[in-house]
Formats: C-alpha cells, sequence, structure tokens
C-alpha cells in the first residue's frame, strides 16, 4: 500500500481540483478544461457576491467571467446541467449518463407524480416540440395540493422528472431559471447516444473516485449506488473493487494520520509520488501566479473543503452558514475559506453592491497560525484585486478587516 503525507495528501486533492499550485487554465477553452478536471462543477443560484459555480472556476481559470461558463454550456454545447444534486457536467459524458437516467422511473416521488398526473409529462413534451423551447413560467399547469421545492403546479414537476429521465434538457438560461427543450435539439448529435449499461457502470465506477480524488474505501459502494441509480449490495461492491484493483484501474492510498483505507486512481500515483518527493509534476504549471504569490478565495460549495473537508484535510473549521439563522452564525452569510499556498489560512465575508460597483468585506478572519507578513499581505491584495475583477467591483470596501495594521496595508496595495 502506497504511504504519503498530510501534505502530500492536501496538495494533492487541491492539484487533482486544478486549484494548486495555481489557476491552470485560460478562456473559454481553460473553463471547459477546467470543468473536465473537476468532473462535476456543483451549481448554486445565491447570488450574494457571485454564483458559488463562477468562484469555483475564478480558482481555476485566471481570467474567467461568469459569461465563460453560459457561452461554454448554453452556445457551444460542451456541456450539460443535471441532476437532484445540481451539477454541470462534460458534455461528452452525456451517453453514459443517458443509459441511467431511466433508472429515476422507479422513484417513489416520480412513480406517486404519475399516478396522480399521468398525462402531464407527455403535454410539457407535447408543448416543447410545438413551442420550442419554453420555461416553466410559460405554462400554466395545475395548482400542487402539496407544496414542492420542485415547483408549484404539475407542468413545474412533469418538467423536472422529464429532465431527470433525459427526455428534455436544460437549453439556456435566464438569470438562473431554466429554459428546457427536448434532449435531441440540445445535445450534439455525436453525444446524443445511448451507452451500453456495463460500460456506463464501469465509467461511473471510476468517475465517483475521481472527482474526488482520494476515497474512503467503504464508502466507495454509496458513491457508485447514487452515480448508476441502483442498489449495490456488499458482495457486488467487493467483486467491483477487486475487478478494479486487478485491472490496475485503483490502488489502496494510506495517509499520515487517518486510519482508514483510501483508494485513488492508480494513474494518480507516479504523481503523489513526485509530490512525497518534493516535486510538482509539470502539466501542473500554472498559467499565471501560484497560490504562493496570490491566494484564491475557495467556493462556498467548493469540493476540497465542503462536507467537513476542510477539518479533514486542512484542519479548518468550515461551515456554509448561508442557511443557518443569524445568531447561530459564528462567522458570516456567505463566508468563503482563503487558499494561501496550500493550506487554508483565513476565510472573509464579501458582498457585492451592485448598484455602487462595491465589493465589500465584512468580515476577516485570520487562522491562528496564519501568516503575516508582508509576502502574505500582498498575495492577499493580489488575490482580493483578480476576484473583484471577475464580479466586476470598481472599488473594494475593506472596512470589516482586522487587525487594522493588515487593513491599512491592503488599502496602499489594492488598486483596480
Amino acid at each position: 500500500m502506497n504511504t504519503i503525507s498530510k501534505q502530500t495528501f492536501r496538495r494533492f486533492l487541491l492539484a487533482s481540483q486544478a486549484l494548486w499550485p495555481g489557476p491552470r487554465f485560460e478562456g473559454i477553452r481553460g473553463a471547459e478544461s477546467a470543468l473536465n478536471t473537476m468532473h462535476a462543477l456543483q451549481l448554486d443560484p445565491l447570488t450574494m457576491v457571485a454564483r458559488s459555480q463562477d468562484i469555483a472556476m475564478y480558482g481555476r481559470v485566471l481570467d474567467y467571467k461568469p459569461a465563460h461558463l453560459h457561452t461554454l454550456a448554453y452556445e457551444q454545447r460542451k456541456a450539460f446541467d443535471y441532476g437532484a444534486w445540481l451539477a454541470m457536467y462534460p458534455m461528452q459524458e452525456f451517453p453514459h449518463w443517458r443509459a441511467v437516467m431511466p433508472r429515476v422511473q422507479s422513484h417513489s416521488r416520480l412513480v406517486e407524480f404519475k399516478k396522480k398526473f399521468p398525462n402531464a409529462m407527455r403535454e410539457v413534451q407535447a408543448a416543447l416540440r410545438d413551442n420550442g423551447p419554453m420555461s416553466n413560467r410559460d405554462f400554466t399547469g395545475e395548482k400542487l395540493q402539496y407544496w414542492s421545492y420542485r415547483g408549484r403546479k404539475e407542468t413545474s414537476l412533469a418538467l423536472f422528472y422529464s429532465w431527470l429521465l433525459g427526455d428534455v434538457m436544460i437549453t439556456s438560461r435566464k438569470g438562473f431559471d431554466r429554459i428546457y427543450d427536448l434532449c435531441e435539439r440540445v445535445v450534439p448529435k455525436e453525444y446524443n447516444k445511448i451507452a451500453g449499461i456495463k460500460d456506463a457502470e464501469d465509467f461511473f465506477a471510476r468517475k465517483s473516485i475521481a472527482f474526488l480524488g482520494t476515497m474512503r474505501e467503504k464508502r466507495f459502494r454509496i458513491s457508485w449506488e447514487d452515480a448508476i441509480k441502483r442498489k449495490v449490495s456488499p458482495k457486488e461492491e467487493t467483486k467491483k473493487l477487486a475487478e478494479m484493483y486487478e485491472q490496475n484501474v485503483i490502488a489502496a492510498l494510506h495517509v499520515e494520520g487517518i486510519k482508514e483505507k483510501l483508494i485513488t486512481l492508480a494513474e494518480n500515483i507516479p504523481h503523489l509520488e513526485e509530490l512525497e518527493s518534493g516535486r510538482i509534476p509539470k502539466e501542473w504549471k500554472p498559467a499565471g501566479p501560484s497560490t504562493q504569490d496570490e491566494v484564491t478565495l475557495l467556493a462556498p460549495l467548493e469540493i476540497v473543503s465542503a462536507r467537513g473537508r476542510a477539518r479533514e484535510v486542512f484542519d479548518f473549521e468550515y461551515i456554509w452558514e448561508v442557511y443557518k439563522p443569524v445568531h447561530q452564525r459564528r462567522w458570516g452569510y456567505y463566508t468563503l475559506p482563503i487558499l494561501y499556498g496550500d493550506d487554508l489560512v483565513a476565510r472573509l465575508d464579501p458582498k457585492l453592491d451592485r448598484k455602487t460597483g462595491t465589493l465589500h468585506i465584512l468580515g476577516f478572519w485570520l487562522e491562528d497560525d496564519a501568516p503575516k507578513d508582508a509576502a502574505f499581505v500582498d498575495a492577499l491584495a493580489k488575490g482580493l484585486m483578480r476576484f473583484a475583477k471577475m464580479i466586476d467591483a470598481k472599488k473594494v470596501d475593506l472596512s470589516g478587516v482586522k487587525p487594522v495594521k493588515l487593513r491599512m496595508h491592503l488599502k496602499q496595495s489594492i488598486k483596480l
């Protein structure tokens, strides 16, 4: 079994998601490369300062603008968004997704919906066929007697379930509102096909591990089940893992300080060995400044730090408090971790005033062991400037930054 240090573990997880040693890509083509490297980009509608997906892309694409993602997905058709856990995926994966989408038919809520509204899904698809792209607002459906966050009328749920089944796709967005059309009108012809079910299940077995970089072996079944949309027995899990070990698809991994056995793709082992020896693989060269020269603000739904991973990987306590009542928040509404070098050293709570073009830093907190020297202040200023340019902020209000000495140094360094 391969054994690595905690630092190698941390660096590898960041690098496998193209966050370290610095933003690796540029432009719209770079955004496509970033998505392919990430394997999935979780989407969220909130725009306190910028949407989580745009902050995630800013961390990987040197000159990223939110319009890049819209162009990539809805104009160039290089990506599609899908799933109850809403995320964007590379379009070339669509045939594998199409193979497992029909399994949504067995979901209890869909079965119940079809009993109550047997014609609803056929009717919304017929409307799309006749009228072309339509949003939920374009349908005048029957109001539901029960509340659903997927919609308040039966046509809303009919669209949602048709989408989960792959019969319709999101062809564009107005703001964050979905515009639907028939699948065959959205997906490029070369990808509008269905992979064999075994190939699809093999693909998702690999993808579920690739997305996380490393995974606890005992968590594999849960992740694989979620991806292929069916139950997997412990016996089948054991057989699948043995098959992937034998075929050199995966390798076992031990990280200092973590008792459980981890797995990673076997192709990652050479990179891990390079990191363990103190070298950085050439293909990870940044397109611009490194995270040591310019900090990166991490998205609230960033896979390397969300859902408890910040504590495990960085010894950094992080909970996105946006859904917590005000009196229960420890930090702030939209607090973001700050990546400096290969570590999370601080956090800030930003808000964008779109009328004045002002990025307000409502709060700023350094970790106890965070650097406070001139090099860090300079890197922080540069990271804030690049972030401000990404969201088109014209000025930065640093009144929430403490200590005062740090705030004064930042004021002298930030120039937009």
